[in-house]
């Protein structure tokens, strides 16, 4: 069970506990909750003790943010894994194109939640699936996965703040005019579609950074960066330039160059550690079956 550990100061006498769990561990008012519900969740000097307690300087005060049990509905399934980073708090994976993110229909036992329900289990770890950043199952690349749940809560809101970036990588048809620029345009489910989505006077504000950074093979290599995240929004947006994803079977049109996937890569990911506050910045390379849709 991850704990998380504070050593009152002499400024912190006589605080009550509840408030050194929210202002100097960052437990948010459901993680203050979940810890009560654990047997020992909150200790003072190793004994169990009411968030009304006042403390003294010396004291050590800790508070439980694992999770108590996996997620019991997600089987463990051994399976391919890139892990690029792990601590005690989050994992950074690399995920391959075509491998669904979550369980569904026909996809039970084959997806990223599978594969790190397995991974957890072999390591000893009880955690439930957390995933931060999502991408769709023909996306690639790099996806931020939480231990516990104050993880995930910390890290959805450097995501909802803009603080936890990411840059993607993609190859489209045609070249988009003007060659970089900042795509502005509100996104909202398409009509008579449980999944496509458009862009729509009515949907959701959405702004979408792009740099064409190489052509080839009437395609373009495009860098993009996201100020919004929405449903599907580069699909949409490169869609509504008329440049749409090469391979994209939902806004263009698949290719036998790339199998189960469309080229969308997750290309790098900055974020905070959620205990620390250490900056975390990974990249992972455009893979080669992208690349060699412009050769």
């Amino acid at each position: 069970m991850r704990r998380l550990t504070l050593t009152v100061t002499l400024q912190q006498e006589g605080k009550d506990v509840n408030t050194l769990l929210r202002r100097q561990l960052g437990l948010s008012a459901g993680a203050v909750r979940r810890a009560k519900g654990l047997p020992d969740g909150i200790l003072l000097d190793g004994e169990p003790v009411f968030t009304t307690a006042r403390v003294r300087a010396g004291q050590i005060l800790s508070a439980a943010v694992g999770d108590a049990v996996s997620s019991q509905q997600i089987q463990p399934v051994p399976g391919p894994l890139d892990i690029l980073y792990e601590d005690q708090d989050l994992l950074v994976v690399n995920k391959a194109g075509g491998i669904p993110v979550h369980p569904s229909q026909g996809h039970h036992g084959d997806t990223l939640a599978n594969f790190l329900m397995e991974y957890y289990e072999k390591n000893g770890l009880i955690a439930a699936f957390h995933p931060v950043n999502r991408l769709d199952r023909g996306t690639s690349g790099l996806m931020a996965v939480a231990k516990h749940a104050h993880a995930h809560e910390v890290l959805q809101g450097q995501l909802q703040r803009g603080e936890l970036s990411r840059n993607y990588l993609a190859v489209c048809q045609g070249v988009p005019d003007p060659p970089a620029g900042i795509i502005e345009a509100p996104i909202g489910r398409a009509e008579g579609s449980i999944l496509k989505r458009m862009v729509t006077p009515q949907g959701a504000f959405a702004r979408t950074h792009y740099q064409v950074l190489n052509t080839g093979r009437g395609r373009s290599l495009v860098k993009l960066r996201l100020d919004t995240g929405r449903t599907h929004q580069i699909r949409v947006h490169l869609a509504h330039l008329g440049c749409p994803l090469t391979g994209d079977f939902l806004y263009g049109e698949e290719t036998a160059e790339l199998p189960g996937r469309f080229a969308l890569h997750s290309a790098s990911i900055r974020l905070l550690q959620p205990v620390t506050g250490e900056e975390i910045a990974l990249e992972a390379p455009l893979p080669p079956e992208l690349a060699a849709l412009l050769t």
